[in-house]
């Protein structure tokens, strides 16, 4: 997140002084990603010693006022005219977390799925009714209507981004079953008997009876699901209407 170029656009509109920044920052934003004081204070500071703003006197209240210079406006026009760089992602915990868990000692994988999984739809609901209140807000229009559908454009990313994650999550759990299903499948496969005879594949070849493998696939919910058995060989059944 660029705190930096968010405070050059605030500053765009005119003078502004730290704690007035962030009300106003938190306010476009919905609070998603609140900041403190301290932080504006230190982007602020950084922005001024790169020449983008400038201390321009005090409000009534004795606020000490920043404004945007003409590097600062130079630098967020850039800003908004360039793409956001997608070739160097920022690290995602969760994907961190699930690359992680792969054998991992002790850890079943699918319970992490299925506890993520939970959480993301919770958040995804509750971003939708956010979404409800700040279409309300739009609609009826008012002072801060600009802040209101800067809100509901921001609610309407996170609920995509959540949506795009539940479906990842459900991705993830049906690739591990597909795998856990071929892993056995292979095992079956290739267990010899005792006596050195290759069962399955290789049992039609030797003169015997080949046995499908028994897979055992993994239900999402965790519990496993009982292996297909072939059916015994019965007699032929007599044609329709044959006595």
């Amino acid at each position: 997140m660029s705190i930096r170029h968010g405070l050059l656009a605030l500053l765009e509109r005119g003078p502004r002084y730290g704690s007035q920044l962030r009300t106003e920052f938190e306010s476009r934003t919905g609070s998603t990603w609140p900041l403190n004081v301290g932080q504006v204070y230190t982007t602020l500071n950084r922005l001024e010693r790169d020449g983008m703003v400038a201390q321009g006197g005090e409000d009534a209240a004795g606020h000490a006022l920043y404004a945007i210079t003409d590097s600062g406006r130079a630098e967020l026009r850039t800003w908004f005219e360039k793409p956001v760089d997608r070739t160097s992602p920022a690290r995602d915990e969760l994907a961190i977390k699930l690359a992680m868990a792969v054998g991992a000692s002790g850890v079943d994988i699918r319970d992490v799925i299925q506890s993520q999984r939970r959480h993301t739809v919770k958040a995804m609901q509750d971003y939708t009714r956010l979404k409800a209140q700040a279409l309300l807000a739009v609609e009826s229009g008012g002072a801060r209507e600009r802040d209101d559908v800067a809100w509901l454009l921001v609610l309407e990313q996170l609920i995509f981004q959540t949506e795009a994650e539940a479906r990842w999550l459900d991705h993830c759990e049906s690739r591990l079953i597909r795998l856990s299903a071929t892993a056995a499948t292979t095992g079956s496969t290739t267990a010899t008997t005792a006596g050195g005879t290759t069962r399955g594949t290789t049992g039609a070849a030797s003169g015997g009876t080949a046995e499908a493998p028994a897979a055992t696939a993994t239900a999402p919910n965790g519990a496993d699901t009982a292996p297909t058995e072939a059916a015994p060989p019965e007699a032929a059944t007599p044609a329709a209407g044959a006595r």
